[in-house]
């Protein structure tokens, strides 16, 4: 009785160790050939023609095509050849987070309400380099293991804002004081939507005990005798099922109402506090792939976008969209999120005020 008692633990640490290899090597792998690979190679490409494509609101114009089917259609292709890889290797890592991680661990890095864990979540953003919808399975994964709510959005928002490829990109298309205005007003953001999710959240912890039995009820994946890998496809199967079908119905739905959020461009239309407002709405509602925030204000400004409505969408389009959020809404209680748009809303209306101040 005795040897078969000692076996089941032996088995779990067996199962445990190879499950935080996986994990490993397909965070590392996936990222290289999702991400590190082809961004790296995208970096020569903006140093040598200042550009990384055209916009994918509107093309080479200075405005989206007109509200129908076909413009949803259309960009519903255009965005999903850009991010399918990197959704799939989202839900992946998003539902492997829940299983094959180590709870004992994942709690103590990321499990509580202050700075260290909300700092530490973001300096991981940084590699991650993931939109703000492909990033969304990884958040949820990382809500319902119970990591600190500060921490999940200092991870959420630092992942497109903090991109560390996205801000070279900017540099060589937009100009070196484009990227480095980026990175201060990205850190602010990250570092104010980790004070709201930290004070959202109870001050007081939660019995790790507690925390387990909780997850043990939701989705088993704390079952001492449970296989994490049945458990990890478990879990990426009610990711995909809960997130996907109104993923791809909300993309389509912003596709669509491009001519609704962003106006015809020209000199006309000026640097009100109106239009800053107006765009930083639209980019907190709209959905983009990684970096596409620098051709579009690139094409923006050809046209005769200002400085401030620049400044707007600068930091709105990547940081959150409508998609994301009903995604990540799955999970996290939609007022935290609510006041996470809001914030968005507000950087991007002062960050185009600051861009008018400032001359950029």
């Amino acid at each position: 009785m005795a040897s078969a008692t000692a076996t089941v633990p032996r088995r779990s640490d067996q199962l445990a160790k190879w499950g935080i290899a996986i994990f490993l090597v397909l965070a590392i792998g996936g990222l290289f050939y999702v991400k590190w690979f082809p961004l790296f190679n995208k970096a020569f490409v903006a140093a040598s023609k200042h550009s990384i494509g055209a916009s994918i609101v509107s093309g080479t114009s200075n405005a989206p095509p007109a509200f129908s089917f076909a413009a949803a259609w259309d960009y519903a292709l255009a965005y999903g050849a850009d991010i399918w890889t990197a959704i799939v290797l989202g839900l992946l890592l998003g539902s492997a987070v829940q299983t094959l991680v180590p709870r004992d661990w994942l709690l103590k890095v990321l499990g509580t309400s202050g700075a260290k864990s909300s700092t530490v979540a973001a300096l991981a953003a940084v590699p991650s380099m993931m939109c703000t919808c492909c990033s969304a399975p990884v958040v949820v994964g990382l809500h319902r293991a119970k990591a600190a709510p500060g921490a999940v959005m200092a991870y959420w928002l630092g992942n497109p804002v903090l991109n560390p490829a996205t801000i070279v990109f900017m540099g060589f298309v937009l100009g070196w004081n484009w990227a480095l205005f980026r990175i201060v007003i990205g850190i602010l953001l990250v570092a104010g939507a980790a004070i709201i999710g930290n004070r959202f959240s109870s001050h007081d912890q939660v019995p790790e005990s507690a925390t387990r039995a909780a997850l043990a009820a939701v989705d088993g994946s704390q079952d001492d005798g449970a296989n994490p890998f049945v458990a990890w496809g478990r879990n990426l199967w009610r990711l995909v099922i809960g997130l996907i079908p109104e993923y791809i119905v909300i993309v389509m739905v912003l596709g669509a109402a491009r001519a609704f959020l962003f106006p015809a461009m020209s000199p006309a239309l000026g640097s009100s506090i109106l239009l800053m407002l107006g765009l930083a709405i639209a980019g907190t509602l709209f959905v983009i792939p990684t970096a596409g925030e620098v051709p579009i204000i690139q094409t923006l400004l050809s046209y005769g976008l200002g400085a401030g409505g620049a400044g707007a969408l600068m930091i709105t389009l990547p940081a959150v969209s409508l998609p994301s959020l009903v995604m990540v809404g799955r999970s996290v209680p939609a007022r935290l999120l609510l006041r996470i748009a809001i914030l968005v809303a507000v950087t991007g209306v002062v960050t185009g005020l600051l861009a008018l101040a400032l001359h950029m």
